[in-house]
């Protein structure tokens, strides 16, 4: 069973904390740290970690004014030093949280011992390797937070979940599921900067090439093209990349097939 720890840290939930081996993990974008459950319970020699990002979970909201993508990854490094103490984890990381743990990774290399990446989006990857899924994608996209500002969250919501998804429709959603995604929706915009345009600076000249500990990619086969444009150019770029694509499932693949990711996630950190 999960441990649910509250602390002067972020918010944080532990599963297996006994397990000698530790890593830290940063949920998607109008989740939280529970969304991990199904990946843990298939590593049960791990120590997983998940902390609640700026906004979700048991998390404060956000301020309106702060940089996400910043806040974010102050907090997985202050959580990271005091699991570690010292000793590098292995970093688990989807869609937002995932391009965070990069950030980790190029900030303070020596947090980390290997990366999970689930489907990273971090867009402007695509658009650096001139990849032509780029402009309609930033054009549809942009369109999405021109309807949450035009103060139409709910319909915002619905057009993210149909392409973001787990597959169901959004109507089909638990009440409180759609309510906590509808009060969430604006973050989504407020990451533009850092995803669409590079604002953390990820793509810099010669930082991923300096990354120096073994990286998985995690891909739905069924995920919307712009992931498989953005894993292609991190996949030419990071010294130490295998990828893996899971048939049948899209973006919420750790979620949906966490059976199907956990045997290559193993077999990621044997070798890490």
């Amino acid at each position: 069973m999960p441990e649910d720890i509250a602390t002067l840290l972020p918010p944080f939930r532990v599963w297996h904390a006994d397990a000698p081996r530790k890593a830290l993990a940063l949920h998607c974008s109008l989740a939280h740290a529970g969304a991990w459950a199904g990946l843990a319970a298939e590593l049960p020699g791990l120590a997983l970690t998940a902390m609640d990002q700026p906004g979700h979970g048991r998390a404060g909201a956000w301020d309106g004014v702060s940089d996400l993508h910043g806040d974010s990854t102050r907090g997985a490094i202050a959580l990271a030093e005091e699991i570690g103490q010292g000793a590098p984890l292995d970093f688990f990381g989807h869609s937002f949280g995932a391009t965070v743990c990069l950030r980790v990774a190029l900030e303070r290399p020596d947090l980390v011992r290997s990366l999970v990446l689930v489907e990273p989006v971090i867009f402007a990857a695509a658009r650096a390797a001139g990849d032509p899924a780029y402009a309609p994608f930033r054009a549809a996209h942009l369109a999405f937070a021109d309807l949450v500002r035009a103060g139409q969250p709910e319909a915002g919501a619905a057009l993210f979940h149909s392409h973001w998804g787990t597959g169901e429709s959004f109507a089909d959603l638990p009440e409180r599921t759609r309510q906590y995604m509808v009060e969430r929706i604006h973050l989504i915009v407020a990451q533009n900067p850092a995803l669409l345009d590079d604002a953390a600076g990820l793509l810099r000249y010669m930082g991923l090439e300096s990354i120096g500990v073994p990286v998985l990619l995690v891909e739905g086969a069924d995920s919307p093209p712009i992931i498989a444009a953005v894993h292609a150019e991190l996949a030419r770029r990071l010294p130490q990349v295998e990828r893996l694509s899971v048939p049948g499932a899209g973006h919420m693949v750790s979620i949906t097939h966490a059976g199907a990711v956990a045997p290559a996630v193993r077999a990621h950190l044997a070798r890490g």
